[in-house]
C-alpha cells in the first residue's frame, strides 16, 4: 500500500480522483471496486475505510486523454458500456470502479489470449462481462448485449470509425456517447496521423455523430487521439 499526502475528486471529472503524492507530484485514481485487488500492479491507496487505485496514463488511453483536458467524462454509476477491443482489462477496469455493481460493460475482443487475460480480472469485478467476438460482427455478439448508455473502442483496425458506427447502430443508445481511440497507424502508416483523425471524425459525423472533444494523446501515446461523441439514432 503505497501513501498519499491527499485524496480528493476531480473538480471536472465524475468517478475520478486526484492523489497527491508526498514527492508533490499528482496522479489520477479511481474508488476500488474490490479492495485487495490489483489488475495491472498499480499502486493503491488508502483514506479511511476507501480504497484507491491509481489509474496510470501510460497503461490507459482513457486516463491520458483526461490528463490531456477532454472536455468531458461521460460515464456514470449504474452505466451500460459496450467495450470494442477490451484486451487484458487495463482501461476497462477503471470503468468498471466508475459503474460499480449496478453498471455493466459487455467487453468484446478478437484475440483468445487476451480475452484469457481478461475473463481473470472479470472472475474478481462481477460487472464485467467477456465476449470473444469479432468487433465488425455486431450481430455475433446481439443476442447477449443490451441498449448500452456508451461504447468505449481501442480497436487496432482500419476503419475504426465505422466499426463503431456499425455497433452503435445496433446497441447505443439515443443521446449516447462514444469514447473512441483512434490508432492512426493502425488505420493506415503512409498518412499523416492529422489526416487519419480528420477522416475518420468525418465518418462519424456521416454516421450520426456529434463530436464533442477531440485530445492528442502524446506523450502518453504516440499517433493516437481521443474522440468524444454523441450518438443520434436514425428514426
Amino acid at each position: 500500500m503505497s501513501t498519499a499526502l491527499s485524496i480528493r475528486p476531480h473538480e471536472k471529472y465524475y468517478g475520478v480522483y486526484v492523489v497527491e503524492l508526498e514527492d508533490g507530484s499528482i496522479r489520477l485514481a479511481t474508488k476500488n471496486l474490490v479492495p485487495g485487488h490489483r489488475v495491472y500492479g498499480e499502486r493503491l491507496f488508502k483514506q479511511g475505510n476507501l480504497e484507491f487505485r491509481e489509474w496510470n496514463a501510460f497503461r490507459s488511453k482513457l486516463a491520458a486523454a483526461l490528463l490531456k483536458g477532454l472536455d468531458d467524462q461521460p460515464i456514470r454509476e449504474g452505466d451500460r458500456i459496450l467495450y470494442l477491443g477490451v484486451a487484458s482489462g487495463t482501461t476497462a477496469s477503471h470503468i468498471s470502479d466508475i459503474v460499480g455493481l449496478r453498471g455493466r460493460i459487455y467487453g468484446v475482443d478478437i484475440a483468445p489470449r487476451v480475452m484469457r487475460e481478461f475473463i481473470i480480472v472479470a472472475d474478481v469485478r462481477k460487472n464485467l462481462y467477456p465476449i470473444l467476438a469479432d468487433a465488425r460482427k455486431p450481430l455475433d455478439y446481439r443476442h447477449i448485449v443490451e441498449l448500452v448508455d456508451g461504447i468505449y473502442a481501442d480497436i487496432a483496425q482500419p476503419e475504426q470509425a465505422a466499426i463503431v458506427a456499425d455497433n452503435a447502430d445496433v446497441f447505443l443508445k439515443d443521446s449516447g456517447y462514444l469514447l473512441l481511440a483512434i490508432k492512426a497507424r493502425s488505420i493506415d502508416v503512409t498518412k499523416e496521423p492529422s489526416e487519419i483523425y480528420k477522416r475518420e471524425i468525418n465518418v462519424l459525423k456521416e454516421r450520426g455523430f456529434e463530436i464533442l472533444s477531440v485530445v492528442h494523446l502524446e506523450p502518453y501515446d504516440k499517433d493516437h487521439a481521443m474522440i468524444l461523441a454523441r450518438y443520434t439514432r436514425r428514426k
